[in-house]
């Protein structure tokens, strides 16, 4: 854009927390009312290249932060999710880069604390083993060390097992008319596996869970 003067700034019909600034009697570009005030735009400042430049990067700012923050608002997000996002949308590596720092300065991105959330959600709504929660940490881009404190300071006061054990009785109606061991087995143990618990966890309590169902079945046998 070359360098003028404002001459005119008018509200957008359309949203009015944004802005239309005219250079010289000649549509320049859109902004936020926070970018407005920001640069301390008015009619008569006169812009050079390096003036405009500063318009156009402050306002790609803030339109980076507030699609940040639209996200969100939908839920809790890691620091690289957030920064997928920005990618996604075309934002260069700077303004991502200022983005995710403006949003850890609101306390709005905590990598520690949302592997903690995390992990408490899926323990209290759809349980997982932790190597299923460690697989979907990872995906959410959160760094290795982070999930195993997470998963340390988890003060759900009980252990794997226990958790393994819990899981399999919550979904032990649906196996329980299996009418022989060999298929109880493969069916309710692949849907512990599939949730992520450990196999050396799981073995022991569908032996368990079996002889509770059939008192009389000689285990040893099977």
């Amino acid at each position: 854009m070359p360098a003028g003067t404002v001459t005119a700034i008018r509200q957008q019909n359309n949203d009015p927390q944004r802005v239309n600034v005219f250079i010289d009697g000649e549509f320049a570009l859109g902004i936020s009312l926070n970018t407005l005030a920001r640069e301390r735009l008015k009619v008569g400042v006169y812009l050079d290249e390096s003036a405009w430049k500063r318009l156009v990067a402050s306002e790609q700012a803030d339109q980076a932060l507030q699609q940040a923050l639209r996200q969100l608002e939908r839920r809790a997000r890691s620091t690289a999710e957030i920064q997928r996002y920005l990618q996604r949308k075309g934002f260069s590596e700077p303004i991502c880069a200022q983005t995710i720092t403006r949003l850890r300065e609101l306390g709005l991105l905590d990598d520690i604390d949302f592997a903690g959330r995390w992990i408490a959600n899926r323990r209290a709504l759809r349980p997982r083993g932790e190597r299923a929660l460690r697989a979907e940490l990872r995906q959410k881009g959160i760094d290795p060390v982070i999930i195993e404190q997470a998963l340390a300071a988890d003060d759900s006061g009980m252990t794997e097992a226990e958790r393994t054990e819990a899981a399999a009785r919550a979904a032990l109606p649906r196996y329980s008319g299996l009418a022989d061991w060999v298929t109880f087995q493969r069916r309710l143990g692949g849907y512990l596996l599939r949730r992520g618990f450990a196999g050396e966890h799981i073995h022991p309590i569908l032996i368990n869970l079996w002889r509770e169902l059939h008192p009389t079945s000689d285990i040893e046998e099977l």
